[in-house]
């Protein structure tokens, strides 16, 4: 289907967004197919040609190779996560190998390295901008990563590995989406005690999109965090939460041609061996050599750091929670699926918060407003509300202004749906760059908040609001770059470098002048009273022992699978890891070995989920200079922070682009204090 395909002609829509309106099925494949022979021609004729190598027929010229390959996986990956269909599985199992041969293919060209090597030995007399050469650096470091200097049986070794590696990711990611899919908790009228009308509501509208059956009951709750959280807060039916939990914690660990298990093995020893045949000594040591840590030492050394005094804290608070279910009756032990549902009446007791009096002032569209006004205040932004065709009637598009100049598109796909896979994240249709004429980015942020019935306001919990912030700051490190190369455009930073602005963003939502302005009653229209704001804020490092606990001890088990050889019994291994570490029954792990997408849907956070906690160290201390100023909008900070954060993706090392905006690094002290965890 190459003729008519609308990714081979001229994109003229606004923005030159893609024109989701035209695009079918059908079209993905011949178009990855012309991909293909496009961007191999391109490279090879940058590999065969005879005139001596300079930055712009090597460098420069890569960076354009691929660039219908771009448009084409730009579309493709992201609809593929956020509203797949069995076709679009089907082709993603059939590509991923694929595009990992292909991008070996192109890594291990060794004609094609000789090149890139030959400018980077004589890199200093190019006369090379900073950009320039921090460029060349990358790209060298990246063939030479991916086996370039192997030769013979090694190389094509390596390509094995990468490509099974590939195949396995992707295959462990839809089981995680089948299993998340394909089940339902129904409940009937005698299953919704304690449950707030918020959440009743919702469960309505899971059970009319799913189409349950009336009479087997009217409402359901799914394997959607933003369902799943709030029904182990208020549930009283103590069978149902554990239900439900042991459903969401068994996700890919069920049997049958879903189970991750050994997939998750695999996906090891293949990572020890790439290790090996690249000269390292463990997979961990490989990944984290370019990044801010370098060694499993100095990431073992942050997360111990934390865990001292969070495992106290949740010991402490594991102690008060049982006391309280001893009071309801119960003897047995404390689980899992009481954690929450204590925790959030201890929080009710403490600090006079309840989830649902607060939830109304979380509206949705409020909160996306807020996101905003803070992008405005910070940085110049305004956004556009644009008419445009996406790819789901309930992605919504805006155009990113800096006064007259376009910054950006920005998509947002807010809701949970059975074809989206679990989380939120951020991701881009197109790179920002300015090699050959300004091009801007096309950003988009998926979650999966619970949809209200239609005709009620969206409404959320704090910590889902929070996450809307956190995923707005990747969005803006993505629509505020302004470097030439795509290479090292937006987010395209050192992995335990890339949370920095996002987690950096979280902090204004807790600023008192955005919640009194945005934090509106969804009836009333009425600002959260000031009495309350002071309570939600008093809480809001309430039971952070759990979370960092069950945060801590995901990283943890990240980091044992591959800083040692590869565990013959992946489950014996993160058994043996939590038990050392005395990780409370109650509390286990965020993300288990079988789920762990973070870990086992690609290599991106393998050896990495510490990234969050390092970067964490930063962003507290980054936004204590607003809080040393007493102004969370000083401009001078603000256009330091925009210049060497959000505005500067890769284009320097990540310790000099801090120490630009800080002007000193932090130490793990600060994310102590921040998450309250002081002795």
């Amino acid at each position: 289907m190459t003729q008519n395909n609308p990714f081979l002609s001229d994109w003229t829509g606004p923005f030159q967004m893609p024109p989701f309106d035209q695009i079918e099925d059908g079209h993905f494949a011949p178009a990855f197919e012309e991909a293909f022979l496009q961007s191999r021609s391109a490279v090879n004729a940058i590999a065969d040609a005879t005139d001596t190598p300079t930055f712009a027929n090597t460098i420069e010229a890569l960076e354009c190779s691929e660039w219908l390959m771009d448009r084409v996986a730009g579309v493709f990956f992201n609809v593929s996560g956020s509203d797949t269909n069995p076709e679009r599985e089907a082709l993603q199992r059939d590509l991923s190998p694929r595009l990992a041969a292909f991008n070996s293919e192109t890594m291990m060209n060794a004609k094609l390295f000789a090149r890139i090597d030959m400018l980077f030995q004589g890199r200093e007399t190019l006369g090379l901008t900073d950009e320039q050469d921090r460029v060349l650096e990358l790209y060298h470091q990246m063939f030479v990563r991916a086996g370039a200097q192997l030769q013979g049986g090694s190389a094509k070794d390596l390509a094995g590995v990468l490509q099974r590696l590939a195949e396995l990711g992707t295959r462990f990611s839809q089981n995680l989406l089948a299993d998340e899919r394909d089940w339902l908790l129904v409940l009937d009228e005698n299953d919704l005690d304690g449950l707030p009308d918020f959440l009743i509501s919702a469960a309505a509208e899971v059970a009319r999109e799913r189409e349950v059956d009336p009479e087997e009951g009217g409402h359901a709750i799914s394997l959607s965090r933003s369902l799943l959280v709030p029904f182990l807060q208020f549930s009283t039916r103590r069978d149902l939460r554990q239900r439900a939990l042991e459903a969401w914690t068994s996700r890919g660990a069920n049997g049958g041609k879903t189970d991750n298990l050994a997939i998750a093995k695999e996906t090891l020893q293949l990572r020890d061996q790439r290790a090996h045949l690249l000269g390292f000594k463990t997979f961990a040591d490989f990944k984290l050599a370019p990044e801010m840590a370098k060694t499993p030492r100095a990431v073992l050394g942050l997360l111990m750091a934390v865990w001292e005094p969070a495992l106290a804290a949740a010991e402490v608070d594991a102690f008060v929670l049982t006391e309280m279910m001893r009071g309801d009756g119960i003897n047995g032990d404390f689980q899992p699926w009481d954690w929450r549902f204590y925790s959030e009446k201890r929080r009710k007791l403490e600090y006079d918060l309840d989830e649902a009096e607060l939830k109304p002032y979380f509206q949705l569209d409020q909160m996306i407003e807020a996101a905003f006004y803070c992008a405005n205040r910070l940085f110049g932004l305004t956004f556009k509300p644009l008419d445009v065709p996406l790819y789901h009637p309930d992605a919504r598009a805006w155009e990113v202004l800096k006064g007259d100049r376009h910054m950006a598109v920005f998509v947002g796909d807010y809701f949970a749906r059975a074809s989206k896979r679990s989380g939120a994240w951020c991701s881009r249709f197109r790179a920002q760059s300015a090699l050959d004429g300004e091009v801007r980015p096309i950003t988009v942020n998926v979650c999966n908040f619970a949809k209200a019935p239609e005709g009620e306001p969206c409404l959320l919990t704090f910590d889902d609001a929070r996450t809307l912030f956190h995923e707005f700051g990747h969005a803006l490190h993505s629509m505020l770059s302004d470097v030439t190369y795509s290479f090292i455009s937006g987010t395209s930073v050192a992995r335990d470098f890339v949370e920095l602005p996002s987690q950096l963003y979280e902090h204004w939502l807790s600023v008192p002048e955005v919640l009194e302005k945005f934090a509106r009653h969804a009836e009333t229209g009425e600002a959260m009273p000031a009495e309350l704001l002071q309570r939600l804020l008093a809480a809001e490092n309430y039971d952070q022992g759990f979370s960092t606990v069950e945060y801590t001890a995901s990283a943890l088990v990240d980091l044992a699978f591959h800083s040692a050889p590869a565990p013959a019994d992946p489950m014996a291994k993160q058994a043996a890891v939590l038990d050392g570490l005395g990780v409370p029954k109650s509390i286990g792990m965020r993300h288990a070995t079988p789920q762990f997408a973070h870990v086992f849907s690609g290599d991106g956070y393998s050896s990495g989920y510490y990234s969050y906690m390092w970067s964490e160290v930063m962003d507290a201390d980054a936004f204590a200079a607003f809080e040393e100023v007493g102004d969370p909008f000083d401009a001078d900070l603000a256009q330091r922070l925009h210049d060497n954060i959000y505005a500067a993706g890769g284009s320097k090392d990540p310790e000099e682009l801090y120490l630009a905006f800080r002007g000193s690094m932090p130490k793990v002290d600060a994310l102590i204090k921040g998450r309250g965890l002081e002795p």
